[in-house]
């Protein structure tokens, strides 16, 4: 069983994997409709948003539970503001997300399941997140994880524990479910079933109004979507680049400093000799002695070995150093003072006697300073250019920590300064087909955590380069004054209009469909000019392979409706109405093999199993009881969105 809780964890990626994790309930649950069981008035005190069962869930814990939620949320969308994620019922999930939490616990608190606290920590261990350079379990990676996320050690025990309380109630309810084979069977039927009929779109631009509208009007269209006018937060960013250019002649090594190193490595520029040789190692000086007779009266070393029932065995590159502290120092004189092509001495080490063919000798004369000069004035010049860098980054970084600001340095190192238009999270320029610099992509992250005027520095590419910035500007998500996007406010209420022209007119569609008329006769008798009806012939089969790509909302409706009916659907973006209508379903048998069947069953399974934890999840809901405090909701809602 936690093997499974561990495959599911590990889906995550390095960090991110620890810190998703102590998130896990909020995501699993955050598209659950937890509805409360009654009046809020057994709650007293306005820092309570709900209880459940016994427990109290305080203001601060949906508080760091929204932040949280924004945070991962903007793992794929850095620009999202925390006012368009409360728009888009963010608020609303993270608090359902933590009753489902408060309920899991108490549910299993009350029938005697636990986590205990060897389990947790078990969990902790192997969590690759948490993991240092030597691959084993690291505090202080496990501690600076919990940092970046805001989470205490006590709060991520609690989430883990959770999640290992959720695991043993969750599994055994959902694994292995299976639906009956006559179920099966009428499922894969389904896939031969064939519908006709059309769908018609009804543009919201077909019946949008073209008068100019009055500024009143504006105004309350304004106000009543303030939240579809956010202007995500923006910032400028200054920033400069140097490397070794910035040391000037500082990185050239002195005559003193090419002498010392050479002093220093002298045996590696003395001479040198290593050999290559195919030795045979023998039990006595007696067998070594007669093998080596052989040999030097024109047997082959090979054939004389495999007589033998030995194997010669090759060595190449061997030094008198590593020879002797390998075998002995009597086998590296006898190997190191024959010649090439001679066979060597008998010669003892533990293993036994050695005789060898000296097969190649390279032998290295010595250096002079004067030949190896270039070669050490390059190792000494990028030693001190690597050196020179680091330590110019750490001068500067006191010099910023001290007051300097980044124009001072830039202007003391001769530095180009640079500063961006307002750029977004994601790396985008603000309202313009453009994107910021690549070489601030590795500080944009921290950019976008930063304060105004603390400048910070970067190292690129390996350490070869390093970035120095700061955030000159700050401007804070916000919904737009209505007189800088005027045209755009018009623009949207014009689609809004439109829309709820473009509904009125579905509306009489579907009343001349109902009364006998055809699709294309319905449409013809609107005053406005509108688009042909689109003509559908598909099967659920045909349907289902358009799995990759996403089925289009109007053709998903046509394979829910009733033979015979007509129904509307809105279209996203307010770009219409669409009007739906199925005229005709028909459907073939499938013999009792069909490979269809066993695909249903497989397919169904999960499906079941879902729906049995979705239904356990309201079970503990409701034994548990869930109250909600709206007004204490309202209050954080209104402190996350800095209202007063």
């Amino acid at each position: 069983m936690l093997s499974f809780f561990r495959n599911f964890f590990k889906s995550k990626i390095g960090l991110a994997v620890a810190l998703a994790f102590l998130g896990l309930i909020a995501l699993a649950f955050a598209s659950a409709d937890v509805s409360s069981t009654g009046a809020f008035g057994g709650v007293a005190g306005g820092d309570r948003v709900a209880v459940v069962g016994d427990e109290k869930i305080g203001t601060a814990d949906l508080i760091r539970s929204a932040n949280n939620a924004l945070d991962r949320v903007r793992q794929d969308d850095p620009t999202l503001s925390m006012e368009a994620f409360v728009a888009q019922d963010g608020l609303k999930q993270s608090l359902d997300a933590l009753i489902d939490r408060f309920a899991i616990r108490g549910f299993a608190k009350k029938y005697g399941i636990r986590a205990g606290d060897n389990l947790v920590n078990s969990e902790i261990r192997m969590i690759p997140g948490f993991r240092g350079p030597d691959g084993n379990f690291s505090e202080s990676v496990y501690r600076q994880a919990l940092a970046q996320a805001r989470i205490t050690d006590a709060q991520a025990r609690e989430d883990l524990g959770t999640g290992l309380l959720s695991q043993q109630l969750f599994v055994p309810a959902t694994f292995g479910a299976t639906v009956p084979d006559k179920l099966a069977y009428r499922y894969a039927q389904l896939f031969k079933e064939r519908r006709q009929g059309a769908i018609a779109l009804l543009p919201s631009a077909s019946f949008a109004p073209t008068g100019a509208a009055s500024d009143a009007t504006l105004k309350a269209y304004y106000d009543a979507n303030r939240g579809d006018f956010i202007r995500p937060e923006r910032r400028v960013i200054r920033f400069a680049t140097f490397d070794s250019s910035a040391l000037g002649d500082r990185i050239e090594p002195t005559d003193a400093e090419i002498a010392a190193r050479y002093e220093r490595d002298r045996a590696q520029y003395g001479a040198s000799e290593t050999r290559d040789f195919t030795q045979l190692i023998v039990p006595t000086q007696a067998a070594a002695n007669a093998l080596r007779a052989r040999v030097e009266g024109g047997a082959s070393f090979a054939a004389v070995a495999q007589e033998a029932g030995l194997r010669a065995a090759p060595v190449v590159d061997a030094s008198r150093e590593s020879l002797a502290s390998q075998a002995s120092e009597a086998v590296a004189k006898a190997y190191f003072s024959a010649a090439q092509g001679a066979i060597t001495q008998p010669a003892r080490s533990p293993l036994g006697w050695h005789i060898a063919r000296i097969d190649a000798v390279d032998a290295v004369p010595a250096r002079t300073l004067a030949q190896v000069r270039g070669e050490i004035a390059t190792a000494l010049r990028e030693e001190k250019r690597t050196k020179g860098l680091a330590d110019l980054a750490i001068e500067i970084e006191d010099r910023l920590s001290d007051g300097a600001t980044l124009a001072e340095v830039a202007s003391e190192l001769k530095l180009e300064l640079t500063t961006t238009r307002p750029a977004l999270a994601d790396g985008r320029i603000y309202e313009a087909q453009e994107t910021l610099p690549a070489v601030l992509a590795p500080a944009l992250q921290t950019a976008f955590q930063m304060d105004e005027q603390e400048p910070e520095i970067a190292p690129l590419q390996g350490g070869e380069t390093y970035l120095v910035y700061e955030v000159s500007r700050i401007t804070p998500a916000a919904t737009a004054p209505l007189a800088e996007i005027k045209p755009q406010v018009e623009a949207s209420w014009r689609m809004a209009e439109g829309l709820k022209r473009a509904q009125a007119a579905a509306d009489r569609v579907l009343k001349r469909l109902r009364g006998g008329a055809t699709l294309s006769a319905a449409l013809a008798a609107e005053e406005t000019r509108l688009p042909p009806p689109e003509r559908v012939d598909l099967t659920r089969q045909q349907l289902a392979a358009q799995r990759e790509r996403r089925i289009p909302p109007p053709l998903a409706l046509l394979f829910s409706m009733a033979q015979g009916t007509s129904k509307k659907l809105e279209a996203v973006q307010n770009i219409g109405f669409y009007v739906v209508d199925l005229e005709n379903i028909s459907m073939d048998d499938i013999a009792d093999d069909d490979p269809l069947i066993a695909q249903a069953k497989t397919q169904l399974g999960p499906v079941i199993g879902d729906e049995y934890g979705e239904q356990l999840r309201t079970a503990m809901r409701i034994e548990m009881g869930v109250e909600r405090n709206e007004d204490a909701i309202e209050a954080v809602r209104k402190q996350l969105l800095g209202e007063s």
